[in-house]
């Protein structure tokens, strides 16, 4: 019998449409003459999804009892005993109800399979196996079914059900995917904007990766061994010249051209002095390698090709692209083959792109000389030497006179020094004695015999060693100090770069670390402290060189692969200083973040210090005055005005005891020793006391409290605090004509607490400072306390181990929202005293 086909319908979250395009599948199916039957659907009270069911055949569920509790699920019997061509079974990594064939929904799905029955199926990316700690991460929710990795990729189609995440909390809004009263719920937790778009990431990612699977699954049944490149990985090599920015969007456009594609850009900073990057430019084609979403990387190298080369295929590229050299004809025939030439000719398997560009040979400049004797340049003078000379000697023979001596001499004279410019000082040398030999016997008498009979003769064979010693140095003094000009441009250039990625953020030291491995061409880096490894960077363990190097006094840092030479040493050496630097300054941060906290605690001491000063003296004066007046013989008082001042005695006293114990926990809070004890606490029971100490009714208030609302883990004294505080302020900023809001809801094991207000609301960029000590709105109103409620409301939330946050209420206002733990129904909670931590 035929194994049945599994096509399975993936989606990053619920709601995103899989049953529905399951059952759209299924009726197309069944418009083309197949067999279809729905074997098991779950619409979750979706009508849209019902609906699309309709007129498809439905096999009845199994009914199933259990703890007295009528469970019902997928009757894999009946469907067996049915056997359509096409079975619908959604949801495939549930769990089935106990006492079935099979735990799991997924092992039914096999069975049908194996039955010859082709099954469509759905599944969520967070019940995938691999994915539950990474969505647990996410989300902060638990997924109890998954899975195997290995089932849903043996399946024969995997097809992604996509929808943005603005769209899907759209849907959600409109009450298309939950019933009203978790819409709330949803939309402040797993539908969080940021949680939904990390989720479809992690679905597309991981479908990437299936076809990736896929691929090599083919190749390997079909026996093809050569290299399908999938993804590319474009390089591109910037010289620092103009025609870097037309690289690099040739470059991204070809990376984008392949899903997944990578944009590199790496700078080869030569040592011989060959070129002169412009760092103005490369920092500006830096900039833009970033905006265009790839990566920078700068590496030094004495030859420029095959370092090129060498990083490509370091980094597995697939591409590399270069541009047109910019030297004109002449250059290119009397300097040879280019750096395109060559990494054309060594860069094996990887394509190569060369890109014509507006500054290709766009400019007219004499070859300039090498920055350092090279070999090529020493044999070049030492052919120059050899053949230059029988040739000269042969053209001045056929054109000899009596009187051309003078040309003859100067000819000669000439030829060592181009011998001594191109080749340097062994050249040179032989050229002269040459070129002095050969006058004597081809050109003074007597002819054809080396005589020196006079003096002059030996003079002139002195003076064309010395002259051909002198331009040699000179040479040679140039290339030298060319060459030390060319490493330290270099040097500064990689110190630039080294610091400009510190600048730009992230780890400091890991940065320097691989910057450092790069530059140099080594296997691998690491930087370390006694046992502690601080930065590593590469392969540290395969290498059979190591070079150490002390970083001041409490760190070393240790380089692996090829044999550094001397002239790194300079190089190294700042830095390790810059690496001490780093260090030193994050000892500073270190120190910086353990005073942050004391010059906070001594801000609030001040602040504390003007709030005594004004906000305590107020009532306690108002309250002295009373006392005094009532104590007086000198006045008799009736006795409305008696009542009159024993009230206003009362209220600042009662004023004065409010501030004093906002006073006493905001030391607390300062200090993290705010007893908090938790137990298990119904949010009606501490709502309901927080309005009748307000003194608010329902024309004052709207209440949106569920009836299915579990208890919270809370101390209920902080807790009705926390509610009187916020209602307070919302009852304050809240037009007559639309009431302040205090609506619950739970989700995934957290219940939130919403005070709405429709007032006109506080800048986003103000949140946070709400929740600063002592701060009023406008820090003008003097007559409502200290500005200490947001900022114990604050305190007392996260003391119970829950949170506070503000979001902006749709139509204008704020929504204070007071997110606390669920209690567990399972086991009794015992009050416990903890702290509130700081």
């Amino acid at each position: 019998m035929a194994q049945g086909r599994l096509r399975v319908l993936l989606g990053a979250a619920p709601g995103v449409g899989k049953t529905y395009t399951m059952l759209e599948e299924g009726r197309r199916l069944r418009a083309d003459g197949n067999d279809v039957v729905v074997a098991l659907m779950e619409d979750h009270g979706r009508d849209a999804t019902a609906a699309m069911a309709q007129g498809l055949e439905t096999i009845p569920r199994l009914a199933v009892e259990h703890r007295g509790v009528t469970l019902t699920d997928l009757d894999l019997a009946a469907v067996l005993a049915r056997k359509p061509e096409f079975a619908l079974v959604d949801e495939l990594a549930h769990t089935n109800a106990p006492g079935l064939a099979h735990e799991k929904r997924w092992q039914d799905v096999q069975t049908l399979l194996e039955a010859g029955i082709n099954v469509i199926s759905t599944v969520n990316i967070q019940h995938i196996e691999s994915l539950n700690d990474v969505v647990l991460q996410i989300t902060g929710v638990q997924q109890r079914e998954t899975i195997p990795d290995a089932v849903l990729r043996g399946a024969d189609e995997i097809e992604l059900v996509d929808l943005t995440p603005q769209a899907l909390r759209e849907r959600l809004s409109d009450g298309l995917v939950y019933p009203q009263s978790r819409i709330d719920a949803a939309l402040s937790n797993y539908f969080r904007l940021g949680n939904l778009t990390a989720l479809r990431e992690i679905a597309l990612l991981w479908l990437a990766d299936e076809v990736d699977s896929a691929l090599n699954k083919y190749r390997t049944e079909h026996g093809i061994d050569a290299k399908w490149e999938a993804r590319e990985r474009v390089v591109v090599a910037l010289t620092g010249g103009p025609e870097g920015e037309t690289l690099l969007r040739r470059g991204a456009r070809i990376a984008a051209r392949s899903a997944g594609g990578e944009l590199i850009a790496v700078h080869v900073t030569a040592q011989d002095g060959l070129r002169e990057p412009d760092p103005g430019a490369l920092a500006a084609q830096r900039l833009l390698v970033e905006r265009l979403g790839g990566s920078y990387h700068q590496i030094l190298g004495g030859d420029v090709p095959r370092a090129l080369v060498d990083f490509a295929r370091a980094a597995n590229a697939t591409q590399l692209v270069i541009g047109v050299s910019r030297r004109t004809r002449l250059a290119s025939l009397l300097s040879g083959p280019g750096i395109g030439a060559t990494v054309v000719r060594e860069s094996g398997d990887i394509d190569v792109h060369i890109v014509t560009h507006s500054a290709a040979g766009g400019r007219f400049a004499l070859p300039r000389l090498a920055g350092a004797l090279t070999l090529r340049r020493r044999l070049l003078g030492w052919v120059l030497a050899v053949a230059g000379g029988p040739l000269l000697t042969w053209l001045l023979a056929a054109l000899r006179t009596p009187q051309s001596i003078t040309v003859e001499v100067l000819s000669y004279q000439l030829l060592v020094v181009l011998v001594a410019l191109v080749g340097g000082f062994g050249p040179a040398v032989f050229a002269a004695l040459l070129s002095g030999l050969t006058l004597d016997y081809f050109f003074i008498e007597p002819l054809h015999r080396v005589t020196i009979n006079e003096p002059s003769h030996f003079a002139a064979l002195v003076l064309y060693v010395i002259n051909a010693v002198l331009v040699s140095y000179v040479v040679d003094q140039a290339a030298r100090r060319s060459r030390a000009a060319a490493r330290a441009g270099a040097e500064s250039e990689l110190l630039a770069t080294v610091a400009g990625n510190v600048l730009r953020g992230g780890d400091a030291l890991q940065s320097l670390i691989s910057r450092t491995r790069e530059a140099f061409g080594l296997s691998g880096a690491r930087l370390s402290a006694g046992d502690d490894v601080l930065a590593v960077d590469g392969d540290t363990d395969g290498a059979a060189h190591r070079t150490s190097l002390p970083v001041g006094s409490r760190a070393t840092l240790e380089l692996y692969g090829r044999d550094l030479e001397a002239a790194d040493s300079r190089l190294l050496a700042a830095i390790a200083a810059q690496i001490e630097a780093t260090l030193d300054y994050r000892d500073l941060s270190e120190a910086a973040r353990e005073i942050g906290p004391l010059a906070e605690a001594d801000r609030v001491r001040s602040a504390l210090l003007q709030a005594v000063g004004h906000d305590l003296r107020r009532p306690l004066t108002a309250a002295t005055a009373a006392i005094t007046g009532l104590r007086s013989t000198d006045v008799t008082w009736s006795e409305k005005d008696r009542e009159d001042l024993l009230a206003t005695a009362e209220e600042s006293l009662n004023s004065l005891s409010d501030l004093v114990t906002n006073l006493l926990d905001a030391s607390r809070l300062q200090a993290g020793v705010l007893a908090v004890e938790l137990a298990p606490t119904d949010v009606e029971d501490v709502v309901l006391p927080a309005l009748e100490e307000l003194g608010v009714g329902p024309a004052d208030v709207d209440l949106d409290l569920p009836e299915s609302l579990q208890p919270v883990l809370a101390d209920a004294v902080l807790l009705r605090r926390v509610i009187v505080n916020l209602l307070a302020n919302a009852l304050q900023h809240s037009p007559p004509d639309r009431p302040a809001v205090i609506a619950a809801s739970q989700f995934a094991g957290s219940c939130e607490i919403r005070i709405i207000d429709h007032g006109p609301g506080v800048p986003a960029d103000r949140h946070q400072d709400m929740f600063l000590p002592f701060q009023r709105r406008g820090d003008t109103d003097n007559q409502t306390g200290l500005g200490l409620g947001l900022a114990l409301s604050k305190g007392f939330a996260e003391g119970m181990g829950g949170s506070l946050e503000i979001e902006e209420t749709p139509g204008g206002g704020l929504t204070m929202v007071v997110s606390l733990r669920q209690a567990a129904s399972e086991s009794v909670q015992v009050p416990q005293t903890g702290q509130v931590r700081e």
